[in-house]
């Protein structure tokens, strides 16, 4: 089943976000290698693509795993929680509809 997790970050995350950032990206291949991501990224702060020294607000993951419990413990051991980047995860069971 799919999972959406859903994390906000600190104020002013960007320098934690650059630190842990090289762990995080493996994981997320690693995920992306198996074909169980459907979708991720972060929430830039600002209206662009880029947003420099704005930094990001949080970050999407859409991914399949094999429980509730299993997406949770996964979220539970991202490198950016483990570096203080994330204020709040929530993780939730997802739909998709489409495409």
């Amino acid at each position: 089943m799919l999972y959406a997790i859903i994390s906000e970050d600190v104020p002013n995350s960007l320098p934690l976000r650059m630190q842990a950032r090289p762990a995080h990206l493996a994981r997320l291949q690693d995920m992306h290698a198996a074909k169980r991501i459907v979708i991720a990224g972060p929430h830039p702060a600002i209206d662009s693509e880029d947003p420099g020294e704005a930094g990001f607000t949080g970050s999407l993951i859409i991914a399949e795993f094999e429980s509730l419990e299993a997406a949770r413990t996964w979220a539970d051991a991202d490198p950016y929680v483990a570096a203080g980047v994330y204020s709040k995860v929530t993780v939730k069971p997802f739909k998709k509809v489409l495409p």
